[in-house]
């Protein structure tokens, strides 16, 4: 297999990418969430950051009243981001030693998002 034969993140990221900002309600997140069918946004912070439905998962397990809280209570920060030219079995990697099912594509600034589900594909 040659290196333009191999499948690369920028194949098969998910764009336009969703956002929301740091200041949105849990909440509305996870309407947007719901209303989009993913199960992550990117947070445009610095450094960068991402909610997603595990973070308000944990929030609830924890007893914390997710109707008051904003995205920035629960956000994951200092994230993992991919480049659109990684190949799809280094992403798979990636995930796997950090534990992570969500990496925001980064190519200069945020172009799109990888899950597991996209790798899980790929690779099946």
């Amino acid at each position: 297999m040659t290196s333009s034969d191999r499948t690369t993140v920028e194949d098969v990221m998910s764009t336009p990418l969703e956002t929301i900002s740091k200041d949105a309600t849990v909440m509305e997140a996870t309407q947007r969430m719901r209303e989009k069918d993913i199960n992550a946004l990117v947070v445009q912070t610095s450094p960068r950051a991402i909610v997603s439905s595990t973070d308000v998962l944990d929030a609830v397990a924890d007893g914390q009243d997710v109707t008051k809280l904003t995205v920035a209570d629960v956000m994951t920060t200092d994230v993992e981001t991919a480049t659109p030219d990684l190949y799809m079995e280094e992403v798979a990697a990636m995930m796997t030693t950090y534990g992570i099912k969500h990496l925001p594509v980064v190519d200069d600034d945020y172009v799109g998002m990888v899950t597991s589900t996209d790798v899980t594909a790929h690779l099946s």
